[in-house]
């Protein structure tokens, strides 16, 4: 559409311009034009009318938190010992950062749903905020407080102490369609009240982020122009309702903005502002879709669609099953899955303790796995141990592989506090090797190879000995207590 209009405007001026040169060529007739003419102002003015009509709903967030220190280093010279002219006197330059830390400010966007101040905004931009507070577009200021928070959605809601608020209308992010008309409003490098457009430039982004294993499989794409500001603030219609939350930038003014889907900001804000803790349901395990790792699709022979299972998590519901690293997820419940995100959508509903029974396929055989959800953990740490085992001579050095390897003592299981007493741990993996490319790491335990148990160093080395690096190696392995797995192939 702004290519037509452009198009109307240039074919405007054109024919001025002959018109002058050439009296003797007829001009447009009146009525001829007058239609072109009357599509650009209508358009004109439903530009206008969203923004007249939502800007009053729109705040600006303005937080404060103390400044410790861990915020990222300075990043020019000019960052650490301030301008030239940051002087005490004349000869002695005053260093910025090394006396008493001024509080660290910024800045976002946000959008009132509720008379009585309820306020949508995204959690990265409150987060560790020692105050909030909130600007109205009439030029009114409150201070805010939060009300909840969810870290994996990045959806939070603050509240001011107000009444008679104007609110946005919310509109249905299932319903639109790829090529619509996608406006945004907010406060990119504090000016105040931006409005830029654009089109919905895709639907169902996925893989852009991802928090405590679960991450948000639907964001709406939009070329409008959202800069840092932006932030917690809404992506409109052309109606004027909002269906997005503008939230994830790649890369500055380059056309590509994310947007949280309304349906989705405004479920987990309702039950935010009732009161109501987050739950999801999850099973423990990272996954992939089959074909995602060219690597390992040989290995695949006889099946075309699923997902694969890539790690299972300590302690997590599916540590507890019978699921097993490498194995491919073809159905939940007997709705087939074929990809990661279809997987995450079936798990998400159900409810935490509710058993799933996964159709699995597992070495050429299908198999039938249930599993009980468990409750998705705020936080999923990787365990860290910066003992390492000591090497013992002489560990056995697989050059073909790049592995280094002993075996399993009461002593190195005690100290790396190893709840696996079968298998070799890895004490060293060479650079550039086979084994490094696969992101086998020191401390990780083999426990099978290709689907043989390994008992000890020399079953180890028989099992490689016998492989061949061209088809793949198939390696289980535990890793600080999560089952994992890799495959050892070389290219070419």
């Amino acid at each position: 559409m702004r290519f037509a209009a452009a198009h109307l405007i240039a074919v405007a001026l054109a024919g001025s311009a002959l018109a002058a040169e050439n009296p003797t060529t007829p001009t447009v007739a009146p009525q001829a034009a007058a239609p072109g003419k009357d599509v650009v102002h209508a358009l004109n003015n439903a530009f206008a009318h969203v923004f007249e009509t939502v800007a009053p709903s729109v705040v600006i967030i303005e937080t404060s938190k103390k400044n410790d220190g861990s915020e990222d280093g300075p990043q020019s010279f000019e960052d650490l010992f301030g301008p030239p002219d940051n002087r005490d006197d004349d000869n002695n330059p005053q260093p910025r950062g090394f006396h008493d830390r001024e509080p660290i400010q910024s800045e976002g966007s946000g959008f009132i749903v509720r008379q009585d101040g309820f306020i949508y905004t995204n959690f990265h931009v409150i987060e560790g905020a020692d105050t909030v507070s909130v600007k109205l577009k009439d030029g009114r200021e409150f201070p805010a407080k939060v009300i909840g928070t969810d870290e994996n959605t990045d959806v939070a809601v603050i509240k001011i102490d107000a009444a008679n608020l104007p609110v946005v209308q919310m509109g249905d992010s299932d319903a639109i369609r790829v090529g619509e008309f996608a406006f945004a409003i907010g406060a990119p490098f504090k000016l105040d009240y931006t409005f830029t457009y654009g089109v919905i430039s895709g639907k169902g982004r996925s893989k852009l982020i991802s928090t405590g294993g679960y991450s948000i499989s639907d964001y709406i794409q939009t070329d409008a122009s959202i800069n840092p500001g932006n932030s917690g603030g809404p992506l409109c219609d052309i109606d004027g309702k909002v269906i997005g939350m503008n939230t994830l930038i790649n890369g500055l003014n380059r056309g590509l903005g994310f947007a949280i889907p309304s349906n989705l900001a405004n479920e987990i804000g309702q039950q935010l502002i009732a009161g109501h803790k987050i739950i999801r349901p999850w099973l423990g395990i990272r996954i992939e879709s089959l074909g995602d790792d060219p690597s390992i699709r040989d290995l695949f022979k006889g099946l075309d669609k699923g997902v694969v299972v890539r790690t299972i998590e300590a302690d997590a519901p599916a540590y507890k099953s019978d699921l097993r690293p490498f194995d491919v997820i073809t159905q939940v419940d007997g709705v087939p899955v074929s990809t990661d995100t279809q997987l995450q959508r079936e798990i998400l509903k159900k409810k935490v303790g509710q058993n799933v029974e996964l159709t699995v396929w597992r070495k050429g055989q299908t198999l039938k796995v249930p599993v009980s959800t468990g409750e998705l953990p705020n936080e999923i740490a990787r365990a860290s141990n910066e003992q390492r085992p000591p090497a013992q001579n002489p560990p056995d050095n697989n050059n073909k592989f790049g592995l280094q390897v002993q075996e399993i003592t009461k002593e190195v299981a005690a100290r790396l506090h190893l709840n696996i007493q079968q298998g070799v741990i890895v004490t060293d993996v060479a650079d550039n090797s086979i084994a490094a490319a696969q992101g086998i790491e020191r401390e990780d335990v083999i426990t099978e190879i290709d689907n043989k148990p390994v008992t000890n160093v020399q079953t180890f080395r028989d099992a490689l000995n016998k492989a061949d690096p061209r088809k793949g190696v198939l390696l289980y392995l535990d890793r600080k207590g999560s089952k994992t797995f890799a495959v050892l192939k070389a290219n070419g």
